[in-house]
């Protein structure tokens, strides 16, 4: 999980400043250090760090204590908004030209991502209403233009290409007369990479940009890479200037020292994260969001947000109706199951709940994945049954348990723990509702399904 180590430091550090009634300069002195190495730990520069801890003690120590704060939720308020500040202090957006097309240019080094994510760019876009059109400007990988074909297929997003021995500059510049006649109002170049930074590949990335005038570069770096993926931003932003970073891989990044670093390092922000393989694992970085999320507070919105995008508005409502008639079958809860692993893991879903960090530690290094293992055996058990036992569990009885273990490869043990913990839901559901007095929409309370 991204952040694991530093968020896991700095809420164990916060945690030991909540038993202090009054902080003194030693206390707080102690935190930063605290703070100091859990940073360098995360791989976040060093002079960053320096610089950080500096501007933290500085208000910690000469601020007045809020009436309505102890001297510890001070600190913690103090660090999340410079945490924030660190990041680009606000969400940073694709600079949309009033005179379409938008154009946009994604440069990086080979092995970063950047055809993938063009794609998702493009997806993301599209699903803002856009009509974007991707370009296939790298001309020297094997097998690129072809990739990129592949994902504008599965996206339903249009690809421009030319003969092969046509130049990449020839190519970018012919796209927009593409995007001029095909009423594309984005245009994507997805630009050739090399393994290392050289003077043939910054010149015709410089060529590219002086035909076509993007109205956005966007640097595409791997996060995993840590400070290298800071020192990559610099050279290109010198030879660029760059107007803003896609992270790729930050779901496998514990670390996160890329993302904390490279706004302060080169000035640009960050302004997609890559959070995993599939194509819509592409999201917007909210710098506020992502600080909240270090220190262990959650991420509701950008939960909500994922929610809403997922899930059904009528299916919502119908299970709601269905709740409140004491109605919920296997066959609900296995759909409700499906629509939930479309969020992603149940790690990253716990990750933006405030105060789920607790129960993820609780659970040690038990793999908790809503596409694992355990899933799929609840999945085969329903499945293993006949319509008439998804919706009455109570006739149920011993030689249909044994067919139902047999019929999903699974024991019956494993059956009678699934409808074991299905009859609790229901029970708790029950109460929840007695306890709204039946109204409506459980007076406010939502599932994580409702809306």
């Amino acid at each position: 999980m991204i952040f694991e180590g530093l968020a896991d430091r700095l809420q164990a550090t916060f945690k030991k400043l909540r038993g202090h009634g009054k902080l003194t300069e030693d206390d707080v002195n102690e935190a930063m250090r605290e703070v100091r190495m859990a940073l360098l730990e995360a791989d976040v520069n060093f002079k960053v760090v320096k610089d950080f801890v500096k501007r933290v003690k500085e208000r910690a120590i000469g601020q007045d204590v809020m009436e309505a704060l102890t001297p510890a939720q001070l600190v913690i308020k103090i660090v999340n908004e410079e945490l924030t500040e660190l990041m680009g202090g606000s969400q940073s957006r694709i600079n949309m030209s009033p005179n379409p097309p938008t154009i946009i240019m994604m440069v990086g080094l080979q092995g970063a991502g950047k055809t993938t994510s063009a794609g998702k760019l493009g997806l993301s876009l599209k699903k803002q209403g856009k009509r974007p059109v991707l370009v296939a400007a790298d001309i020297y990988r094997p097998a690129a233009v072809t990739q990129l074909q592949v994902i504008g297929k599965q996206l339903d997003i249009p690809v421009f290409s030319m003969e092969p021995g046509t130049s990449a500059v020839d190519i970018a510049k012919a796209s927009l007369n593409f995007a001029f006649t095909h009423a594309n109002d984005v245009v994507i170049i997805d630009t050739a990479g090399r393994l290392h930074i050289d003077e043939a590949l910054m010149q015709e990335l410089k060529d590219i940009k002086g035909q076509v005038k993007p109205h956005e570069i966007l640097l595409v770096v791997d996060a995993m890479t840590g400070q290298d993926a800071v020192n990559v931003a610099e050279s290109f932003n010198k030879d660029l200037g760059l107007d803003g970073l896609v992270l790729t891989k930050l779901d496998g990044d514990s670390r996160g020292g890329a993302a904390l670093s490279v706004k302060a390092v080169t000035g640009c922000p960050v302004k997609f994260v890559g959070m995993g393989e599939k194509l819509e694992a592409l999201e917007p970085f909210y710098p506020d969001r992502m600080a909240s999320r270090i220190l262990g507070m959650g991420d509701v919105l950008s939960l909500i947000e994922k929610a809403q995008e997922t899930f059904d508005v009528n299916q919502a409502k119908e299970m709601e109706r269905k709740l409140r008639k004491d109605d919920f079958t296997l066959d609900d809860f296995l759909n409700q199951m499906q629509q939930i692993k479309k969020l992603g893991s149940l790690e990253q879903i716990m990750g933006m709940i405030p105060g789920m960090g607790d129960i993820k530690k609780k659970l040690g290094d038990k793999e908790i994945d809503l596409n694992g293992k355990e899933m799929r055996q609840v999945e085969a058990i329903i499945r293993s049954m006949t319509p008439k036992e998804r919706a009455n569990t109570g006739i149920i009885n011993g030689s249909r348990r044994k067919r139902i273990a047999t019929g999903s490869g699974t024991r019956v043990q494993d059956v009678n723990r699934l409808l074991k913990q299905f009859e609790e839901m229901r029970k708790m559901m029950k109460k929840v509702k007695k306890m709204q007095g039946g109204k409506k929409g459980f007076g406010g309370f939502r599932l994580p399904f409702m809306h």
